[in-house]
């Protein structure tokens, strides 16, 4: 795919970085989603596929479709999460809005914000948690039931509205957060959370953490030390 296009669209979207989210997708490897396409199914026509996906999202008329709900067992035991696998055209194209936001977004999340970001992992954060309970008489632990599922659009659009000001990139998020699931040949209407196995949802959860936690807790305990 050529990187430079003179048709007029009315978002401008470098055609190179449609083709580098590909290749991000497919060395990620996943499953098909709703429409039972595989990435070696979507390569046949791969220079076609990919326009579809560019001009799309470039004219404004691209609308995410459904994910496909898979239940899958929990590693801690007692029940399953559901996993809302996105189509393959889905993952490339949250992955284009993905790297457009993630830049700036990582700018503002504090050092102590471990998860889902570049060059910081979840060994780096039992590193420092471990450096501390030296340091503490007693350390806290607790983990959040089902942050993906229900983390509130209106709040999360609100944060993401300040800080993202691209307005095709808006517009995607918008339309990703309620586009519908799919299981057992139902359709379900969502109106919160975010499908955790979608492209973009761990940093939309990020920065709805960043503010409902991290902020919250320099506020209101400056004195304890948190790692997330």
């Amino acid at each position: 795919m050529t990187s430079v296009d003179t048709t007029n669209k009315p978002f401008m979207i470098d055609k190179r970085l449609v083709y580098e989210a590909y290749k991000a997708v497919k060395s990620n490897g996943g499953a098909a989603g709703v429409d039972g396409q595989t990435i070696e199914q979507f390569e046949a026509d791969l220079k076609g596929n990919l326009y579809k996906i560019w001009n799309r999202m470039s004219s404004g008329s691209y609308f995410p479709p459904p994910v496909r709900a898979v239940p899958i067992p929990k590693k801690s035991g007692g029940g399953q999460r559901i996993l809302g696998v996105p189509t393959v055209s889905d993952r490339i194209a949250q992955m284009v809005v993905k790297w457009l936001i993630e830049p700036d977004l990582d700018q503002i999340f504090r050092k102590d914000s471990y998860g889902y970001r570049p060059g910081k992992s979840a060994l780096d954060a039992v590193g420092i948690t471990r450096k501390r309970c030296w340091k503490y008489d007693w350390v806290l632990e607790f983990d959040i039931k089902g942050l993906f599922d229900n983390l509130p659009h209106d709040l999360l659009l609100k944060a993401v509205r300040k800080h993202v000001k691209c307005r095709w990139a808006l517009l995607y998020i918008e339309r990703r957060l309620t586009a519908p699931m799919e299981q057992d040949g139902q359709r379900i209407e969502r109106h919160r959370g975010t499908p955790q196995g979608g492209v973009i949802s761990p940093i939309l959860s990020n920065l709805f953490l960043h503010y409902t936690f991290d902020l919250w807790m320099e506020r209101t305990h400056p004195d304890l030390p948190w790692c997330r």
